[in-house]
């Protein structure tokens, strides 16, 4: 198996190798014509903060044919990356017969399952926004939930399938999985690990820099909207990074980010002080509840996030 003392890879090497499966994941949507996007390039001048229409001739990503030439380019980026990862192993170890490297490279990846705690930290950090559809009667089976509505039509449709299905499984196992198993054969410390790999992620988002500029009409103001659009996304999605890397880490499991990845795009950013607008009688508890789960996240992300089991985070 596998030295614990000596890393098996440069950190140049994975460096190039976290690099790469940037490049084979968003470069599959470019490669297949049906998958890429097309504009017009006229330019078009446009209220402040106003997207254009779109032209007949025009693809953009919610069409439903482009999301799925998508679905189907991304995973496939997905298994080659993960075959990749599994003949660098290969490679590294070539004594190992095929049952220890699929176990190894299984652990690795973190196909393995999780227990409930760490599937718990991210429905913590969201309490104020669910204490405020809890309020609205819109939690699932409440008054105003709708099983058509909020399960089949959100869901099952193809943006539905993308957006909360295909697109955080697809990523983590790329971005979480496969990067930060080269980070570790590496031997790259937790701490780059959590911090820096994520940055592969973020910077993995800046092509919608294009949409951007295109749907905000080719304009000055648009490459202005687009380059701080594209800032604040790299931003955030970094951020978000880091999380799902210390889960990742800490349970030795992809579920945990798999889960927060899902759960994130469902609820979306939280918008406290508009929630509190609409109900104004409510300032109190929701904020409180807001609170109570930032302190809860605070609070249980480190032992709830743990397990023994993690390949990555052994006792010293």
């Amino acid at each position: 198996m596998y030295s614990e003392t000596k890393p098996l890879l440069s950190i140049a090497s994975a460096h190039l190798l976290s690099g790469l499966f940037a490049f084979i994941y968003v470069g599959s949507i470019y490669t297949s014509k049906n998958a890429r996007l097309r504009f017009s390039k006229r330019k078009v001048n446009l209220p402040e903060g106003q997207a254009r229409l779109k032209l007949q001739n025009e693809r953009w990503r919610d069409d439903p044919d482009v999301i799925k030439a998508r679905l189907l380019a991304v995973t496939s980026a997905t298994l080659i990356c993960c075959l990749i990862v599994f003949t660098v192993m290969k490679n590294l170890n070539r004594d190992d017969g095929i049952h220890n490297l699929t176990a190894s490279a299984r652990l690795h990846l973190g196909f393995t399952w999780s227990n409930t705690l760490p599937l718990l930290i991210t429905p913590l950090l969201f309490f104020g926004p669910l204490y405020v559809k809890f309020l609205e009667k819109t939690l699932p089976f409440q008054k105003d939930w709708n099983f058509k509505d909020d399960v089949l039509f959100r869901f099952l449709s193809i943006v539905g399938l993308r957006n909360y299905l295909v697109a955080p499984i697809t990523e983590e196992i790329v971005f979480r999985a496969c990067v930060l198993t080269v980070y570790h054969l590496a031997g790259a410390s937790r701490t780059k690990m959590i911090f820096l790999s994520p940055l592969v992620f973020g910077a993995a988002h800046i092509h919608h820099a294009f949409e951007t500029y295109h749907r905000y009409g080719c304009t000055v103001t648009a490459a202005k909207r687009a380059i701080i659009s594209t800032v604040i996304q790299f931003t955030y999605t970094s951020i978000f990074g880091f999380y799902c890397c210390y889960l990742f880490l800490r349970s030795g499991s992809l579920l945990p980010p798999i889960a927060a990845h899902m759960f994130c795009n469902i609820m979306g950013i939280p918008q406290p002080n508009y929630e509190i607008s609409l109900m104004p009688n409510r300032k109190l508890s929701i904020s409180a509840a807001y609170v109570f789960g930032i302190i809860g996240f605070v609070g249980m992300l480190k032992p709830w996030s743990y397990t023994d089991v993690s390949l990555y985070w052994q006792p010293n």
